[in-house]
Parts: C-alpha cells; sequence; structure tokens
C-alpha cells in the first residue's frame, strides 16, 4: 500500500492581531499515539485558549477532528481538510492559540488554523512510503555501462554496488514497477542478467531520503 507521512515530529508559529497560534503535527500510527500526542500538547500548554486538533490513520481509516471550544468548524476542520490536501496519513495535527484580545471573526479563524496547520506540515519531512521490492541483480562488466539508464528510471533506489567477479547491485524499486524493470534490462542484456527478489517491504521513496 502506498502512503505519504511524515518522519517525526515537527512545530512552527506566527502571531495574528495578538494572538499566537504553534502549529504541531506529529507521525502517529494508532489512535493511541495519536490522543497521548494531543494530552502531551494540551499538557505543555495547560493555560492556552484553545488546543485544537485534527488527525487521519489508516488504522481502521479512522479521521477526528475537535474545535476545542472556537465557533463550530472554524478550527478541527480546517486542520483536518490541511491534512487531507497534503495526502497525509498517519498524523496528528495540534494548533494552540494564545488568545491576545482581538477577535479575529470565523474567516479570521478558519484563516488562521489553516495557517497553523500548513506552517506544521511545510516544517516537517514528508515519508513517500511505498511497498517495494528488494532485488539483487547480477551482471557481467560488459553489460554494466549499458543498464544505467534504466537504474535511473522506474524509480529505482540503488542501495548498494559490489564491484567482484561479476557486478553485483542491490535496489528498491515499487512492487507495481518491477516486471517492466527486469523486463527492460533482460532485453538489454539479452538474458545475461539475473534479477533476484529477495523480499517486498514498505520503503521511503522520497527524493531526499535517506533509508
Amino acid at each position: 500500500m502506498n502512503y505519504k507521512t511524515i518522519n517525526g515530529s515537527a512545530e512552527d508559529r506566527f502571531i495574528e492581531k495578538k494572538s499566537e497560534f504553534i502549529g504541531y503535527i506529529r507521525h502517529t500510527s494508532t489512535e493511541q499515539e495519536a490522543l497521548a500526542f494531543i494530552a502531551e500538547i494540551r499538557a505543555m500548554h495547560r493555560k492556552a485558549t484553545h488546543n485544537c486538533y485534527a488527525y487521519i490513520l489508516r488504522e481502521n481509516n479512522l479521521s477526528r477532528h475537535s474545535d476545542d471550544g472556537e465557533p463550530g468548524g472554524t478550527a478541527g476542520v480546517p486542520i483536518y481538510e490541511v491534512l487531507r490536501k497534503e495526502g497525509l496519513t498517519d498524523v496528528t495535527c495540534v494548533v494552540t492559540r494564545y488568545f491576545g484580545g482581538v477577535l479575529l471573526g470565523a474567516g479570521g479563524l478558519v484563516r488562521a488554523y489553516t495557517k497553523g496547520a500548513k506552517i506544521a506540515c511545510d516544517a516537517a519531512e514528508t515519508l513517500d512510503m511505498r511497498t517495494a521490492s528488494h532485488l539483487t541483480l547480477t551482471l557481467d562488466y560488459t553489460w554494466y555501462g549499458k543498464i544505467g539508464k534504466t537504474l535511473g528510471s522506474y524509480d529505482v533506489r540503488v542501495e548498494r554496488e559490489d564491484f567482484g567477479a561479476a557486478v553485483e547491485i542491490g535496489l528498491y524499486i515499487p512492487v507495481e514497477n518491477e516486471a517492466a524493470f527486469v523486463k527492460e534490462l533482460t532485453d538489454i542484456c539479452g538474458g545475461s542478467i539475473t534479477a533476484k527478489k529477495d523480499s517486498e517491504t514498505e520503503y521511503n521513496f522520497s527524493k531526499d531520503a535517506e533509508n
């Protein structure tokens, strides 16, 4: 299953008409983890006016949101909509507000809580998780220079290259690309390559990932 989430946690903050908004986001795999994170932020900000939140989980396709005392629909839903539009799951976002004495109105609140969630998302490291095959390629040196273009496509992530009696390459590739990838390599090398599938796993295919 392919999905997008974040690594660890992140936060950011801003001031809007004297009210301070602090956006927090954390990777949470279960509702228990989500609720624990919300409780942690609430404990950290006991004197805050509001601690509004939303979470989206793969577990039971569960999602929840709360306005925590703000006018209905002005906080929890905007936070949830940011998470949804970012395509994130297994995440919980809490936006804390310290009221500064100036009313923002319904529209102002929606914009502020939307911004609070968005800056938290922007501060986080995004993970593009996909079901991947781990393959070990074995080929003669003759063919090594001819497969570079193919290795650079199909969302392949090369893990290692060993140069012994033959060239051995360990890599990850999305399962849906595996068959076409192996066929192209076989055609290029005239069958003089072996592609051994070692396992399937969840792998982060984000461009800047360090798996």
